[in-house]
């Protein structure tokens, strides 16, 4: 049986982001049973349906991250808390991608929600508004473990890497779990 294809979203569009290293910790610690890439989003144009109204083709971007995605059989998000929600970057992401109404790119992919913050909070309040997006999409999302990740600078050391082994086993645990998750729930 071939890998899954999973797309890690990355909320943070900064390249030297701590969400950025922790979805490339997450992604060395994948099983085998899942082939993972980052999809950039950071060069997507805000949505605006007037752009692919009446005829009018979407832009260049859109349609190249609409095809992208649908090839893909699941979704990672990593994605930092901007004023208790998420980042507009990744708003507008999900919002190409739901578009135009009927043709979403994003139905029936198992998801996982990762918010890391260097908060106490570790992105509680953009966790759960993704995961009230993730309702309307109809993507089925991994519940448990819950993984907000507060104090996350405090977690990596010089180069990027965890630096303790209690916050390397939760990240197995999340990857494990959400690869099960995508092994129970995957259309595909």
């Amino acid at each position: 049986m071939s890998a899954k294809k999973i797309a890690v979203i990355v909320g943070s569009l900064r390249k030297d982001s701590i969400n950025r290293k922790f979805a490339h910790e997450l992604m060395a610690m994948a099983p085998a049973t899942l082939s993972m890439q980052i999809v950039e989003i950071g060069e997507l144009p805000l949505y605006n349906q007037d752009l692919e109204e009446n005829g009018a083709t979407a832009p260049q971007a859109w349609q190249t991250f609409r095809q992208q995605m649908s090839g893909m059989d699941g979704v990672l998000f990593v994605t930092p808390e901007y004023n208790r929600s998420v980042p507009a970057a990744l708003k507008n992401a999900i919002d190409v991608g739901s578009r135009p109404y009927g043709s979403s790119i994003w139905s029936g992919k198992p998801a996982a929600i990762v918010s890391v913050s260097p908060g106490a909070t570790g992105g509680f309040g953009a966790n759960h508004h993704l995961r009230q997006c993730m309702v309307f999409l109809d993507m089925p999302l991994l519940q448990q473990p819950e993984a907000y990740i507060g104090g996350a600078t405090k977690l990596l050391d010089d180069n990027g890497k965890i630096n303790n082994d209690s916050s390397r086993q939760f990240l197995q645990k999340i990857i494990d779990a959400y690869a099960a998750w995508v092994a129970k729930t995957s259309k595909v």
